[in-house]
């Protein structure tokens, strides 16, 4: 079970935008994500950024009117829509101007076709992205040692008999500490997926 203080969807929490604790969320999880997907359009880091920028603030702008239709996709789809405008936008922009060499007429190209490898990139940033801001959630919960063996070993893949021996812990008790916060972890995530799709 979550231990979200909250039940609202997030997507109705971020109609209020005086709710910090739904934007901070929101722009944890998705700005790496529309970071990324603007880095594989062809964008430099810092166009990038500002693309990024730009869709936190459409969506900022736009989150009222957004309905959900199962016909139509999920909030993540019309992201993804509102992320591949504004880098069109963007490279459309700099088409205008004298640019220097590099990767511009292949940055279109990318921008106009979208593809199943988008969407499997788009869906393989976001897992990383909601991984990412879960293991930032529940780490204050756990003892550091715990979330050590955790990590050492889940994550980072090191055998468990080495971690128990380095953090001084026995093997049990490196197993114990990967399942309860693998299981956390994956009510985290549940519930932040289920209040994504409540809206």
């Amino acid at each position: 079970m979550s231990n979200d203080p909250t039940r609202a969807s997030l997507l109705v929490r971020l109609r209020d935008p005086r709710d910090a604790d739904a934007w901070a969320r929101f722009v944890r999880i998705y700005s790496p994500l529309v970071f990324h997907f603007a880095r594989r359009s062809g964008l430099q880091d810092a166009d990038a950024a500002d693309v990024t920028q730009d869709v936190l603030q459409s969506v900022h702008r736009r989150i009222e009117q957004f309905e959900y239709d199962p016909q139509k996709g999920a909030f993540r789809g019309w992201l993804r829509t509102v992320a591949r405008a504004r880098v069109a936008d963007w490279i459309g922009l700099r088409r205008r101007q004298p640019v220097g060499a590099g990767g511009t007429e292949m940055a279109i190209a990318l921008s106009e076709h979208a593809g199943p490898e988008e969407e499997a990139a788009w869906e393989r940033d976001y897992r990383k992205a909601i991984f990412d801001a879960a293991i930032e959630k529940v780490r204050p919960e756990f003892q550091p040692a715990t979330f050590s063996a955790f990590w050492e070993t889940a994550v980072e893949g090191r055998p468990v008999a080495e971690t128990a021996d380095r953090l001084g812990l026995s093997s049990g008790a490196i197993y114990i500490a990967r399942s309860r916060i693998t299981a956390r972890l994956r009510d985290v995530i549940a519930a932040w997926e289920r209040e994504e799709s409540d809206a």
